[in-house]
């Protein structure tokens, strides 16, 4: 790690991401495990962490945009690589001749990807997805059989293989959600028409990261894990990390930049949210929303400074916020905790999610560019 202190740093235990893999195969110990590493792997870091998540025995990678697929490819990454959020237009030759898995949803992206395919001159690997219940991506039920039908004909044809059948749960982190059960059924049909067609996928899959943790029925062929993999518990109710058996992988530090002594009745931060009681020091911390910092965790957001958990004083602003640290004193240069795996008594994603009224998920990922990854355990 660089010895120089910076201004503000996400610090990503590499090994606590290939823990978490080996903890969720053992959930799903029948099942091939997909870590998906949309969106920089949840702020994590997307190469770094496909890497170690295929150290731990990952056989496939998910991303949400065929651009973060192709990335991984550019970066030198092999084996399965699935993506599904497509438009019009996007990049299907490039990724049918990178052998990405291709969702399709719809026959309007069946007839992109066959173009393709006969520009590529070899056949484009692809996954149908079923809308089960969810209601964003995947098709219906009533045109789950012109989907299919088109599909079995085009590889019929030669110009794509249907490599699997999929889809999402919407509430599989709300234990005992009447969801759950509905749509688990509808994938069962929706895969045994598909089956009865024709269709032979190398995997079936439905279970996200709760459902891998609380639905052993749900695992099918193959279970796609994205935000357990970096030990972020998908949701409360379920557990906390610890609880799951998880690690969080994304400790975020900065170093102070200021302290200060201000009387008391003194305002702080843009619009004088917060009033100072009497004399008090003030300490400064270098990021803000441009860094991901939630503003709306102004004057809840959890901090670790000289050894004790404190709360943002007043707005956070787009490059910093300030804690109110009483009748103690630390010096600039002093490190700051936001959040970490909460071993040593530092706040945690859960937390800053609680404070800011959303999920841990968002924590993570909102993590913004300007802001280093610096790796252990690499």
């Amino acid at each position: 790690m660089n010895e120089t202190p910076m201004r503000v740093y996400a610090e990503i235990d590499l090994d606590a991401v290939r823990a978490n893999v080996r903890a969720l195969r053992a959930r799903a110990p029948r099942s091939e495990l997909m870590a998906v590493v949309k969106a920089d792997a949840y702020g994590h870091g997307a190469v770094r962490c496909a890497r170690a998540a295929q150290d731990a025995g990952a056989t496939w990678l998910g991303t949400a945009t065929p651009e973060e697929a192709l990335a991984l490819r550019a970066a030198g990454i092999g084996g399965p690589i699935m993506c599904w959020l497509w438009t019009p237009d996007g990049p299907w030759q490039a990724a049918v001749e990178a052998d990405l898995d291709i969702s399709v949803s719809a026959v309007w992206a069946l007839d992109e990807v066959r173009k393709a395919a006969h520009a590529a001159e070899r056949p484009a690997r692809i996954q149908l997805k079923a809308d089960t219940g969810l209601g964003r991506a995947g098709c219906q039920p009533a045109d789950w059989a012109e989907l299919v039908g088109a599909a079995v004909a085009a590889q019929a044809e030669g110009t794509v293989r249907i490599t699997g059948v999929w889809s999402h749960f919407a509430c599989a982190d709300e234990p005992g959600h009447p969801s759950v059960p509905l749509q688990l059924a509808a994938f069962r049909d929706m895969l045994a028409y598909a089956e009865k067609e024709g269709v032979e996928p190398e995997v079936r899959h439905i279970a996200n990261s709760p459902a891998t943790l609380t639905l052993p029925e749900s695992h099918f062929d193959l279970v796609r894990c994205g935000i357990a993999v970096y030990g972020v518990s998908p949701a409360p109710e379920l557990g906390t990390a610890e609880e799951l058996g998880l690690r969080p992988a994304m400790t975020l530090k900065a170093s102070v930049a200021l302290v200060k002594t201000v009387p008391g009745g003194h305002g702080v931060s843009y619009g004088h949210h917060y009033v100072t009681e009497g004399e008090t020091n003030l300490a400064l911390i270098p990021a803000g929303y441009a860094d991901g910092i939630p503003r709306h965790a102004s004057d809840r957001g959890p901090v670790s400074v000289g050894g004790k958990v404190r709360r943002v004083a007043g707005r956070v602003a787009m490059d910093q916020f300030v804690v109110d640290l009483g009748s103690d004193l630390v010096r600039a240069g002093d490190e700051a905790v936001l959040f970490g795996p909460g071993e040593h008594g530092e706040p945690t994603a859960e937390d800053w999610a609680q404070a800011a009224h959303t999920i841990a998920y968002e924590i993570v990922t909102r993590v913004g560019v300007r802001v280093p990854r610096v790796y252990r355990n690499g």
